[in-house]
């Protein structure tokens, strides 16, 4: 039996991982691509629209099996928007219900919903980890919109044909990742020495590789109905392990500074660069049991092995 998917967000970093892979199984692809120059992959049909929360998708969503909804407002370190909170809703609550109803008015059978962690919330203390069964307890208007969006498609659920699938991922990185995590290579490629050498959290990453299989996964999965799942390569790593491993990758050594996590808290608060200071030096860990155990899953690329990917495309396409 043939299968029609309805992608949106295929422009973006995971979108369009997504996309790759898709097409790799011979899925037939609808993707929603904001209009302007974005290029999908060749054979996909594109679906152009304006206003995300406006769009009429009804035509698009005739003959499709089911949605996987990448497109998001992304959490951002310095928005400018006078009123944040009403601007994610606006984008991840009101446009995920929107393309929801539609969806399934037109009878597609399941709609997999990327979220995010940040539902679950900022950090975990030692030696514990969220589990897609906690209490939402989202702390930024990010979170707070996409937990929104959850309950609003566990509702719709509740009483239409169409099956909900919820994955919320941590921190995803692989080739072409951009921000932070692209920031972090630099420095190391540079040889710049960065005051890191003595932390020790615990911070839960998934690969794009690993990510996109599970969304594969969920997207068929009889066992995947209507349920949340969290995802993670399997491998927590402190800050200083991350930092090691990826200049191991990159072919360089870290020159890393023993500063005691305490000093770098006390001096990233001077700064108000309080939220930087959790993800550098707090713990962020997730417990993927019920991914596991459900859906027979297991990460297929390795954090040695991901980071590798992500350090060749750099060398290759990123290095300055």
């Amino acid at each position: 039996m043939s299968q029609s998917v309805f992608l949106t967000g295929a422009a973006g970093f995971v979108g369009s991982g997504v996309m790759r892979r898709l097409v790799a199984d011979g899925v037939s692809v609808k993707a929603a691509v904001r209009s302007g120059p974005d290029r999908v992959e060749d054979g996909v049909c594109t679906v152009r629209f304006d206003s995300f929360e406006a769009a009429d998708w009804r035509e698009h969503l005739v003959g499709v099996d089911s949605v996987v909804h990448c497109a998001a407002r992304v959490h951002v370190m310095n928005d400018t928007e006078t009123d944040p909170l009403a601007a994610f809703r606006k984008v991840n609550v009101e446009g995920t219900l929107h393309l929801a109803r539609q969806a399934a008015e037109a009878g597609v059978r399941r709609f997999v919903f990327i979220s995010s962690i940040k539902v679950n919330g900022e950090g975990t203390q030692p030696g514990k980890s969220y589990t897609a069964d906690d209490h939402p307890e989202p702390s930024d208007p990010y979170g707070v919109s996409k937990m929104e969006a959850e309950q609003g498609l566990r509702e719709l659920a509740s009483h239409k044909a169409m099956e909900v699938v919820i994955i919320r991922p941590v921190l995803v990185y692989g080739p072409g990742v951009k921000a932070n995590f692209l920031n972090m290579m630099r420095w190391l490629d540079k040889g710049i020495p960065l005051p890191f050498g003595a932390i020790n959290n615990a911070r839960s990453l998934v690969s794009l590789d690993n990510l996109v299989d599970l969304i594969a996964t969920a997207r068929v999965h009889p066992q995947a109905a209507n349920q949340t799942f969290l995802v993670s390569d399997g491998e927590d790593l402190s800050t200083t392990q991350l930092l090691r491993r990826m200049a191991k990758a990159l072919g360089k050594s870290a020159r890393l500074l023993p500063v005691p996590s305490w000093m770098l808290r006390c001096a990233a608060n001077l700064l108000g660069k309080r939220s930087l200071s959790q993800r550098l030096c707090g713990s962020l860990s997730v417990d993927i049991g019920k991914t596991r155990s459900l859906l027979q899953w297991t990460p297929p690329v390795s954090v040695d092995s991901a980071l590798e990917l992500a350090a060749k495309y750099y060398m290759e396409h990123e290095k300055q």
